[in-house]
């Protein structure tokens, strides 16, 4: 590998599975190639590194973060749990189930500290563009130096655009926005559910984000909430002072009436648009960027990893999620064996061949269930080209599906339960106060011992 260059566009969980693939190797006696790593904010993490920022941040960047305070898993830390790294070696013992966001923060950056591959990084850098030379057969990268102002221009022959995708979001507009007498802010700029106390809140969507903020907003004491559907309604149990409609259709002049498509109407001073995300990297030039909708395999990726285009060019983190952190692991680990010639990619035919057989599968996929399946499929056969250590991805699934009629059976208590680690075999321990009920989402506080105390055996 000398004089090879891999650079990795971000530092969050799929940036950091790309350079801890390659520490694997490296402690394991492979000679791996120069590694350079840009992040624009002053830590790993990603979306897990919380701001409290909103729209521009202190760099006059659009802010990354789309995350909140008092945001808890809104799945079981069972199913992203690293197969390396398990969160019993990082606490020291048995933990609950949906920990909040410290703790994951403190889990993703537990992993990455006991290697040495902070050297890789270059904090505070934003990727301002990248090109490819065809007649180089490298790519060019330059890169803006936040904390001095300045830039730089390298060559690489390998990148790993790993900046996520949960960042842009996709603003819809109804008619009577402009002259709404209330607040409307999209997902990315919600920050903190106590604002909403004693309001009238609509939330527009059906998504995680959705579901999770009409959430929080409950129990942070919202007077009431109102979902708003296009297609379908989420089909929770909501608490007696939510009501779900149609999609908004407008908003009266200057007022706080909104009119949905049902003809029914609400008051309502705050606005929250779930509406998702979009997929948006203004830094790659156009024959190198992906255009794609959140979908379990994206467009013109192969293994939803490699631009098939150009195979030296790498998309991680890129699908619709149900899988996440061990996911883009097993798609890191894939992607580490192709740059160091472990695996060999076929030619373009066969890679196309293999994507439409792949989304031919999605298109037929019809329940949750059907999904997780597919998307574990998709993982397994990542793992078994790789050295990244196995695990139990039928039993992953079936944690998937535990929780997911765990949400059905009471939005508001899943958090509650507790599923059994498939990497240790022990139990999740109950955390010591109802998720309705803790407000303090402190790691100090989450990790106070409770009632049920520490390790469960295994069966």
């Amino acid at each position: 590998m000398a004089g090879k260059r891999v650079c990795v566009i971000g530092a969050g969980p799929s940036g950091c599975a790309v350079l801890r693939s390659f520490h694997s190797a490296a402690a394991k006696g492979t000679p791996i190639p120069d590694i350079v790593c840009y992040e624009k904010q002053a830590d790993i993490g990603g979306l897990w590194n919380y701001s409290w920022r909103t729209g521009i941040d202190e760099n006059s960047e659009p802010v990354h973060n789309s995350q909140y305070r008092y945001l808890w898993s809104n799945g079981p830390k069972e199913c992203l749990e690293f197969a390396d790294y398990t969160f019993e070696e990082h606490f020291g013992k048995a933990i609950p189930s949906y920990p909040p966001r410290e703790v994951l923060f403190d889990y993703i950056k537990g992993r990455i500290d006991k290697t040495d591959v902070r050297k890789w990084c270059k904090f505070q850098h934003v990727v301002r563009d990248v090109q490819y030379n065809a007649d180089l057969k490298k790519f060019v990268v330059t890169a803006r130096d936040l904390s001095t102002q300045t830039s730089e221009t390298n060559m690489f022959d390998y990148v790993c655009c790993c900046s996520g995708h949960f960042s842009t979001p996709n603003v819809p507009h109804f008619p009577g926005f402009d002259t709404f007498a209330g607040r409307i802010l999209h997902a990315h700029d919600f920050r903190d559910a106590e604002e909403m106390r004693g309001k009238d809140v609509l939330v527009i969507g059906t998504s995680y984000s959705a579901e999770d903020i009409a959430s929080q907003v409950y129990k942070y004491g919202v007077k009431s909430v109102t979902c708003s559907w296009r297609t379908n309604p989420m089909g929770f149990h909501w608490p007696d002072n939510f009501k779900t409609v149609p999609l908004l259709d407008h908003i009266d002049e200057r007022s706080k009436t909104c009119h949905f498509k049902d003809g029914s109407t609400a008051e309502i001073d705050v606005i929250v648009l779930c509406t998702g995300y979009k997929h948006h990297f203004p830094f790659m030039s156009d024959e190198l960027q992906l255009r794609t909708k959140n979908i379990l395999t994206p467009n013109n990726l192969y293994k939803s990893v490699f631009w098939e285009d150009n195979t030296n060019l790498m998309y991680l983190g890129m699908a619709d999620q149900w899988y996440t952190f061990n996911h883009f692991d097993a798609q890191a680990w894939y992607a580490r064996d192709y740059m160091l010639g472990r695996i060999q990619l076929p030619d373009k035919n066969a890679r196309l061949a293999d994507d439409k057989k792949w989304r031919a599968r999605e298109d037929t996929l019809k329940t949750d269930e059907d999904m997780i399946v597919f998307q574990g499929d998709q993982v397994k056969e990542l793992i078994a080209a790789t050295d990244y250590p196995s695990f139990d991805i039928d039993g992953v699934n079936k944690t998937f599906l535990e929780w997911e009629h765990n949400k059905h059976e009471n939005i508001m208590t899943f958090r509650d339960k507790g599923h059994r680690s498939v990497m240790t075999g022990n139990m999740a321990t109950v955390h010591h106060t109802p998720w309705l009920e803790a407000l303090d989402d402190s790691m100090e506080c989450y990790l106070r011992t409770g009632g049920s105390g520490g390790l469960k055996s295994k069966l």
